[in-house]
Protein backbone atom coordinates (compact mmCIF):
# COMPACT_ATOMS: atom_id res chain seq x y z
CA UNK A 1 0.00 0.00 0.00
CA UNK A 2 1.32 3.75 -0.81
CA UNK A 3 1.41 6.32 1.61
CA UNK A 4 -1.10 8.56 -0.02
CA UNK A 5 -3.32 5.68 -0.08
CA UNK A 6 -2.48 4.52 3.49
CA UNK A 7 -3.41 8.05 4.52
CA UNK A 8 -6.82 8.13 2.64
CA UNK A 9 -8.05 5.09 4.34
CA UNK A 10 -6.64 6.12 7.48
CA UNK A 11 -8.48 9.12 6.34
CA UNK A 12 -11.73 7.39 5.71
CA UNK A 13 -12.15 5.33 8.57
CA UNK A 14 -11.84 8.67 10.61
CA UNK A 15 -14.20 10.71 8.47
CA UNK A 16 -16.68 7.69 9.21
CA UNK A 17 -15.87 8.29 12.65
CA UNK A 18 -16.55 12.10 12.10
CA UNK A 19 -20.28 11.46 10.59
CA UNK A 20 -21.40 8.79 13.44
CA UNK A 21 -20.28 11.88 16.22
CA UNK A 22 -22.03 14.56 13.94
CA UNK A 23 -18.73 16.37 13.45
CA UNK A 24 -19.13 19.20 11.29
CA UNK A 25 -16.65 19.99 8.31
CA UNK A 26 -15.24 23.09 10.41
CA UNK A 27 -14.99 21.11 12.87
CA UNK A 28 -12.83 18.33 10.49
CA UNK A 29 -10.70 20.88 9.46
CA UNK A 30 -9.53 22.35 12.40
CA UNK A 31 -8.86 18.65 13.39
CA UNK A 32 -6.76 19.20 10.64
CA UNK A 33 -5.13 21.77 11.46
CA UNK A 34 -4.44 20.67 15.33
CA UNK A 35 -2.85 17.32 13.71
CA UNK A 36 -0.72 19.03 11.30
CA UNK A 37 0.78 21.47 14.13
CA UNK A 38 1.28 18.80 16.41
CA UNK A 39 3.12 17.03 14.03
CA UNK A 40 5.57 20.20 12.83
CA UNK A 41 5.78 21.60 16.40
CA UNK A 42 7.81 19.40 18.62
CA UNK A 43 11.72 17.97 17.04
CA UNK A 44 10.64 14.61 17.71
CA UNK A 45 6.86 13.66 17.44
CA UNK A 46 4.63 10.50 17.03
CA UNK A 47 5.69 9.85 13.44
CA UNK A 48 9.49 10.63 13.86
CA UNK A 49 12.26 13.13 13.80
CA UNK A 50 10.63 16.40 12.28
CA UNK A 51 13.39 17.94 10.00
CA UNK A 52 14.44 17.64 6.04
CA UNK A 53 17.46 18.03 7.11
CA UNK A 54 20.13 15.76 8.16
CA UNK A 55 20.69 16.39 11.95
CA UNK A 56 18.67 18.55 14.03
CA UNK A 57 20.87 20.56 16.70
CA UNK A 58 20.07 21.86 20.23
CA UNK A 59 22.37 24.05 22.02
CA UNK A 60 22.99 23.26 26.01
CA UNK A 61 23.87 25.03 28.90
CA UNK A 62 26.50 27.89 28.07
CA UNK A 63 28.36 27.69 31.19
CA UNK A 64 29.25 23.98 29.89
CA UNK A 65 29.80 25.20 26.48
CA UNK A 66 31.82 28.26 27.81
CA UNK A 67 34.12 26.28 29.77
CA UNK A 68 34.41 23.61 27.48
CA UNK A 69 38.56 23.65 26.55
CA UNK A 70 39.10 24.21 30.31
CA UNK A 71 37.88 20.45 31.33
CA UNK A 72 40.18 18.06 31.07
CA UNK A 73 38.95 14.93 29.67
CA UNK A 74 39.66 11.70 31.75
CA UNK A 75 39.04 7.47 30.91
CA UNK A 76 36.04 6.40 32.08
CA UNK A 77 34.58 3.25 32.85
CA UNK A 78 32.61 2.53 29.81
CA UNK A 79 35.69 3.70 27.55
CA UNK A 80 37.76 1.14 29.86
CA UNK A 81 35.39 -2.27 28.74
CA UNK A 82 33.79 -0.98 25.68
CA UNK A 83 36.17 -3.18 23.06
CA UNK A 84 33.21 -5.61 25.04
CA UNK A 85 30.52 -3.69 25.70
CA UNK A 86 30.09 -3.11 22.21
CA UNK A 87 29.24 -6.32 20.88
CA UNK A 88 26.97 -6.54 23.92
CA UNK A 89 24.93 -3.38 23.16
CA UNK A 90 24.54 -4.85 19.32
CA UNK A 91 23.08 -8.35 20.96
CA UNK A 92 20.36 -6.04 23.16
CA UNK A 93 19.28 -4.26 20.37
CA UNK A 94 19.20 -7.07 17.15
CA UNK A 95 18.91 -10.31 19.60
CA UNK A 96 17.24 -9.46 22.64
CA UNK A 97 14.27 -7.70 23.85
CA UNK A 98 15.60 -4.44 24.46
CA UNK A 99 14.23 -1.47 21.96
CA UNK A 100 16.22 1.81 23.52
CA UNK A 101 19.49 1.92 24.69
CA UNK A 102 20.97 4.83 26.64
CA UNK A 103 24.67 4.56 27.35
CA UNK A 104 26.19 7.28 29.57
CA UNK A 105 29.78 7.29 28.78
CA UNK A 106 30.94 9.35 31.86
CA UNK A 107 28.93 7.90 34.56
CA UNK A 108 28.71 4.39 33.21
CA UNK A 109 24.72 3.97 33.32
CA UNK A 110 23.10 2.12 30.87
CA UNK A 111 19.46 2.66 30.27
CA UNK A 112 17.46 -0.01 28.08
CA UNK A 113 13.37 -0.30 27.72
CA UNK A 114 12.05 -4.21 26.73
CA UNK A 115 9.30 -4.88 24.30
CA UNK A 116 8.18 -7.53 27.14
CA UNK A 117 7.84 -4.48 29.78
CA UNK A 118 7.36 -1.58 27.54
CA UNK A 119 6.69 0.80 30.49
CA UNK A 120 9.36 0.47 32.65
CA UNK A 121 13.09 1.68 32.86
CA UNK A 122 15.48 -1.27 33.21
CA UNK A 123 19.44 0.50 34.63
CA UNK A 124 22.36 -1.19 34.16
CA UNK A 125 26.42 -0.64 35.00
CA UNK A 126 28.13 -0.79 31.89
CA UNK A 127 30.85 -3.16 33.47
CA UNK A 128 28.49 -5.58 34.70
CA UNK A 129 26.60 -5.30 30.67
CA UNK A 130 30.10 -6.24 29.45
CA UNK A 131 29.60 -9.99 31.15
CA UNK A 132 27.96 -12.13 28.73
CA UNK A 133 26.50 -14.22 31.79
CA UNK A 134 24.90 -10.92 33.40
CA UNK A 135 22.91 -9.85 29.64
CA UNK A 136 21.52 -13.69 29.55
CA UNK A 137 20.54 -13.12 32.82
CA UNK A 138 18.49 -9.91 32.07
CA UNK A 139 18.06 -9.64 28.96
CA UNK A 140 15.37 -12.55 26.89
CA UNK A 141 16.48 -13.96 23.71
CA UNK A 142 13.89 -12.66 20.46
CA UNK A 143 15.08 -12.38 16.78
CA UNK A 144 15.26 -8.77 15.36
CA UNK A 145 11.93 -9.76 13.10
CA UNK A 146 9.99 -11.03 15.83
CA UNK A 147 10.85 -8.08 17.77
CA UNK A 148 9.38 -5.66 15.63
CA UNK A 149 6.08 -7.98 15.16
CA UNK A 150 5.64 -7.38 19.10
CA UNK A 151 5.86 -4.04 18.34
CA UNK A 152 3.86 -4.23 15.59
CA UNK A 153 0.87 -6.08 17.88
CA UNK A 154 1.32 -3.71 20.24
CA UNK A 155 0.21 -0.96 18.66
CA UNK A 156 -2.45 -3.40 17.30
CA UNK A 157 -3.61 -4.12 21.14
CA UNK A 158 -3.89 -0.77 21.66
CA UNK A 159 -5.84 0.22 18.42
CA UNK A 160 -8.44 -2.60 19.79
CA UNK A 161 -8.28 -1.71 23.12
CA UNK A 162 -10.43 1.61 22.60
CA UNK A 163 -8.34 3.75 24.71
CA UNK A 164 -7.82 5.91 21.94
CA UNK A 165 -11.45 7.21 22.66
CA UNK A 166 -9.90 9.24 24.97
CA UNK A 167 -7.81 11.11 22.80
CA UNK A 168 -9.26 14.33 20.95
CA UNK A 169 -9.88 13.51 17.04
CA UNK A 170 -6.54 15.38 15.62
CA UNK A 171 -4.81 12.89 17.64
CA UNK A 172 -6.42 9.78 16.90
CA UNK A 173 -5.82 10.84 13.09
CA UNK A 174 -1.94 10.70 14.34
CA UNK A 175 -2.01 7.52 15.97
CA UNK A 176 -3.97 6.14 13.17
CA UNK A 177 -1.72 6.97 10.18
CA UNK A 178 1.48 6.64 12.48
CA UNK A 179 0.27 2.70 13.13
CA UNK A 180 -0.31 2.49 9.59
CA UNK A 181 3.31 3.73 8.10
CA UNK A 182 5.23 2.91 11.16
CA UNK A 183 8.75 0.83 10.20
CA UNK A 184 11.65 0.38 12.50
CA UNK A 185 15.14 0.98 12.44
CA UNK A 186 17.31 -0.75 10.09
CA UNK A 187 18.74 -3.63 11.81
CA UNK A 188 21.91 -2.61 9.48
CA UNK A 189 21.75 0.93 10.43
CA UNK A 190 22.50 -0.35 14.09
CA UNK A 191 26.22 -1.93 13.69
CA UNK A 192 26.95 1.44 11.82
CA UNK A 193 26.26 3.75 15.15
CA UNK A 194 27.81 1.51 17.24
CA UNK A 195 30.33 0.86 15.67
CA UNK A 196 31.52 4.56 15.32
CA UNK A 197 30.90 5.62 19.11
CA UNK A 198 34.68 5.13 19.91
CA UNK A 199 35.40 7.95 16.83
CA UNK A 200 32.94 10.28 18.41
CA UNK A 201 34.77 9.05 22.19
CA UNK A 202 38.20 9.76 20.99
CA UNK A 203 37.61 13.52 19.41
CA UNK A 204 40.16 15.98 21.69
CA UNK A 205 37.84 18.72 21.98
CA UNK A 206 33.64 17.74 21.55
CA UNK A 207 33.71 14.73 22.13
CA UNK A 208 30.68 11.73 22.84
CA UNK A 209 29.46 12.08 26.42
CA UNK A 210 25.90 9.97 25.78
CA UNK A 211 23.85 8.31 23.49
CA UNK A 212 20.47 7.01 22.36
CA UNK A 213 19.31 4.76 20.49
CA UNK A 214 15.64 4.21 19.52
CA UNK A 215 14.72 1.48 17.42
CA UNK A 216 10.85 2.02 17.11
CA UNK A 217 11.41 6.11 16.23
CA UNK A 218 14.76 5.05 13.61
CA UNK A 219 16.74 8.44 15.35
CA UNK A 220 20.02 8.41 17.62
CA UNK A 221 20.23 11.27 19.95
CA UNK A 222 23.97 12.21 20.92
CA UNK A 223 24.93 14.70 23.35
CA UNK A 224 28.78 15.99 23.42
CA UNK A 225 30.90 17.30 26.32
CA UNK A 226 29.60 20.83 25.57
CA UNK A 227 26.14 20.38 26.06
CA UNK A 228 25.30 20.23 22.51
CA UNK A 229 22.73 17.76 21.20
CA UNK A 230 22.47 16.24 17.71
CA UNK A 231 19.03 14.69 16.79
CA UNK A 232 19.95 11.83 13.70
CA UNK A 233 18.11 9.60 11.52
CA UNK A 234 19.82 6.01 11.71
CA UNK A 235 19.93 6.16 8.03
CA UNK A 236 21.49 9.44 7.66
CA UNK A 237 23.81 8.59 10.37
CA UNK A 238 27.02 7.45 8.57
CA UNK A 239 26.38 10.77 6.12
CA UNK A 240 26.08 12.77 9.43
CA UNK A 241 29.62 11.63 10.28
CA UNK A 242 31.53 12.28 7.27
CA UNK A 243 29.96 15.73 6.62
CA UNK A 244 31.01 16.38 10.32
CA UNK A 245 33.67 14.55 11.39
CA UNK A 246 35.72 13.38 8.34
CA UNK A 247 39.13 11.07 9.02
Amino acid sequence: MHLGDIHAFSDTILDHRNRSNGKTMENKERDIELEELVLKECLVSATGLNSNSLQIGIRGDPSLRETTFARKKYQSNVDKVFTTLEPHLEELLLRRSTYHLYVGFNNGEVRTNSVFDPFRLEIHEAEKLSNHDYVERHFPEVGYDQKVQIIRDIYKSLDNSGIYEYLPDYWKRIITKRNFIWTPMKATDIPIVLSTLNRLRDIQEYYLRNVSICVIQGFVRIQFNCDGTQLIRSKDFRQFLEDNFPT
